[in-house]
């Protein structure tokens, strides 16, 4: 249960992130920083196993990595804590509030899985938004395919903002990443469980998320009875870089209701 972690001093309750699939604490702590910024919070930032600097410390399983940010959660913090997360994150946050409740006292998803499988996602439908001339050119030639479909807003500034979160901190283990995606343990195995979470729950999604969309997670809000969904125009999968004024006032929102 050895996850690589960063922290700040905050005296405030602890706030849990957890990152993207593939990515970072520091990426994570680039793309939720700005918005709890003066919030007083302490805030903590993991690798999960196999990514950024964690050893792989489980077999390649969702709930293999779930289980490993629990009990390192048992031994770290003081319970309940604020739990957020984009992405896969997100999707592991959740699980976390369905199978340990008590460890969570609030949930921040940012463009979160609902459903592993790509084939089970409801994606948007429509074009995505016009971009200037050779808005990608600066990306990687093997990612353009990946962020024309994950981006909703759609710059230059945006995609160098995106690539240096995407590359910052450790290497990771790839054959893990890689291992657990295309297995079949890759989805948590109560994903389709119908249990509600009932503490402040703030759900952020960007219309143009062609990765896992937005309609899925709408549907998802029947499991949080004191859940607030939002749904962002010009933001994509990366939302916190796109749209990070929103996401900051998003979250602030959710930090009130976490104290009230």
């Amino acid at each position: 249960m050895s996850l690589a972690v960063d922290e700040s001093a905050g005296a405030g309750p602890a706030v849990v992130c957890l990152p993207m699939f593939s990515t970072t604490r520091a990426a994570t702590a680039a793309a939720f920083g700005p918005a709890f910024a003066g919030a007083g919070l302490r805030e903590v930032y993991v690798d999960l196993p196999g990514h950024g600097d964690s050893p792989v410390t489980c077999r390649p399983a969702s709930q293999a990595v779930l289980d490993t940010v629990c009990a390192w959660l048992d031994r770290h913090v003081d319970a309940p804590v604020l739990l957020a997360g984009a992405s896969y994150g997100a999707y592991l946050a959740a699980g976390i509030a369905r199978q340990r409740p008590e460890l969570v006292r609030g949930l921040l998803l940012v463009c979160p899985g609902v459903t592993i499988a790509p084939a089970s996602r409801t994606l948007p439908e429509l074009d995505p938004p016009e971009a200037p001339p050779g808005w990608l050119d600066a990306a990687p030639t093997g990612l353009r395919a990946h962020l024309n479909v994950a981006l909703g807003h759609r710059t230059p500034a945006v995609v160098a903002t995106v690539l240096a979160a995407l590359e910052s901190g450790g290497p990771g283990d790839e054959k893990f990443q890689e291992e657990l995606r295309a297995g079949t343990d890759y989805a948590l195995p109560d994903e389709d469980a119908d249990i509600a979470f009932d503490g402040p729950v703030s759900v952020i999604t960007g219309r143009q998320d062609g990765i896992v969309g937005y309609a899925d997670q709408f549907h998802a809000m029947r499991h949080y009875p004191r859940g607030t969904f939002t749904a962002i125009d010009a933001a994509g999968h990366y939302l916190p870089f796109e749209q990070p004024t929103l996401l900051r006032s998003l979250t602030q929102d959710w930090l009130h209701r976490t104290r009230t």
